[in-house]
């Protein structure tokens, strides 16, 4: 039987159900993604066939880079995806999450982005950009 992980938006304007197993979590530390939760994301991914989503235009896509576009609740701003150009998976916010979903941490990205009001205190591998 596959896995079902359910989530949504603050105010439950925008509801979604992933299916099967999410990847590892990702913590982006570039100045976009403070920028647009006030410190970094932590992320999963989900293949796009492997997503509902109620409410869909309740979502707001914010274009904020010429390869990837920020989906959040256009009612309550929870910050909820980010989607690359092209490619068959989704990124979702960790926090979006209802219940526990056993996500494991994986690595940091855009460390040399990171802001200077935090430390990263743990000793998961480490990359000044992507993952290479």
């Amino acid at each position: 039987m596959s896995e079902i992980h359910e989530g949504g938006c603050l105010c439950g304007a925008v509801r979604f159900r992933a299916r099967g197993k999410l990847r590892e979590l990702i913590f982006c530390h570039c100045s976009q993604c403070r920028k647009q939760t006030g410190l970094y994301y932590a992320a999963t991914n989900v293949l796009n066939s492997e997503m509902d989503v109620e409410g869909g235009d309740n979502i707001t896509w914010y274009r904020s880079s010429s390869e990837a576009q920020r989906g959040f609740c256009r009612h309550c701003g929870s910050a909820l995806f980010w989607k690359a150009d092209g490619l068959d998976y989704t990124s979702i916010l960790a926090g979006t999450f209802d219940a526990s979903t056993k996500l494991e941490p994986g690595y940091h990205i855009f460390c040399a982005d990171k802001g200077d009001y935090y430390e990263i205190g743990d000793d998961l591998p480490r990359f000044a950009k992507v993952r290479s």
